[in-house]
């Protein structure tokens, strides 16, 4: 079996006040405005047997690459770094060469969901930098709500060497039990084989204090019968998702919701397919 990898979690140190940490201050996001390191995150994997993890942005800063890829040079674990760099610039290919460079950077993400321009992502001078990704063979994460995932497709079929994954299942309204305006942009992107989908983010879209693993489990039977157990994988989602159930409880909830899988296929999901995805060297 390969090795189980956290194919998605975070890092911040709020001391750090170059970066922009307002988002913690929410209101009801007290859980998580605190600083949240690898040495907090150790003992959590250790205790689920995940083995191997990679870090997703959180920052439009590529100051924040620099500081998580000093991390990783101290945590062998921690074996991936999906960061940030500015796709709409005229330097940005020298950032992609720069941070290419680094054997554990392996994909780029930008917040999209945050985005004013819900067309954000078909914009020519954001379609340029992902063309430069596709030509450095990087990958991308898409950080879409329901409204944007319309989109995934016309992007993967544009860029058909570009590797893309879809977090949190573009964030659908699990608390609702609702599949409105969701399934079918969701299954539409499923056909191209370029594109995969972490099975992360879902505690955070159900009810926090009364959800049950048998309410992300129609959207994890939905994932896995468009995008295959070959192109889904975990992600925690750590530590956001503190919000509503801790490292262990969204873990378990996941091995809940794919009990019925193969051996081979749970392997699949819980580590080669982040391995093979992101071309980590574990």
């Amino acid at each position: 079996m390969p090795p189980i990898v956290d194919a998605h979690h975070h890092l911040w140190d709020r001391s750090m006040t170059q970066f922009d940490h307002k988002w913690h201050e929410d209101k009801g996001h007290e859980k998580i405005c605190k600083n949240f390191l690898p040495a907090d995150l150790e003992p959590l994997i250790k205790a689920k047997g995940v083995e191997k993890t990679v870090f997703v942005q959180t920052q439009h800063d590529t100051r924040e690459n620099d500081w998580v890829l000093d991390l990783a040079d101290q945590y062998d674990w921690m074996v991936g770094v999906v960061g940030w760099v500015d796709l709409a610039s005229d330097d940005c290919e020298a950032q992609i060469e720069k941070y290419k460079s680094k054997s554990k950077f392996v994909g780029v993400r930008h917040i999209v969901q945050g985005e004013k321009d819900d067309d954000f992502i078909l914009r020519n001078d954001i379609s340029k930098g992902l063309g430069l990704l596709e030509k450095h063979d990087l990958a991308y994460d898409l950080l879409f709500f329901v409204k944007h995932l319309k989109h995934a497709k016309t992007v993967a079929a544009k860029f058909p060497n570009l590797r893309l994954v879809i977090d949190h299942l573009a964030k659908p309204v699990i608390k609702k039990q609702d599949m409105t305006g969701w399934k079918e942009d969701f299954v539409a992107a499923a056909k191209h084989e370029n594109v995969y989908c972490k099975l992360s983010g879902m505690v955070t879209e159900a009810d926090w204090k009364n959800w049950k693993p048998a309410d992300l489990r129609p959207y994890v039977e939905t994932a896995l019968e468009a995008f295959g157990a070959e192109r889904c994988m975990f992600g925690s989602d750590w530590p956001v998702c503190e919000l509503a159930a801790s490292y262990g409880e969204t873990f378990d909830a996941l091995m809940d919701c794919i009990g019925g899988v193969s051996e081979a296929e749970r392997g699949h999901i819980l580590g080669q397919n982040a391995i093979d995805f992101y071309r980590l060297k574990v």
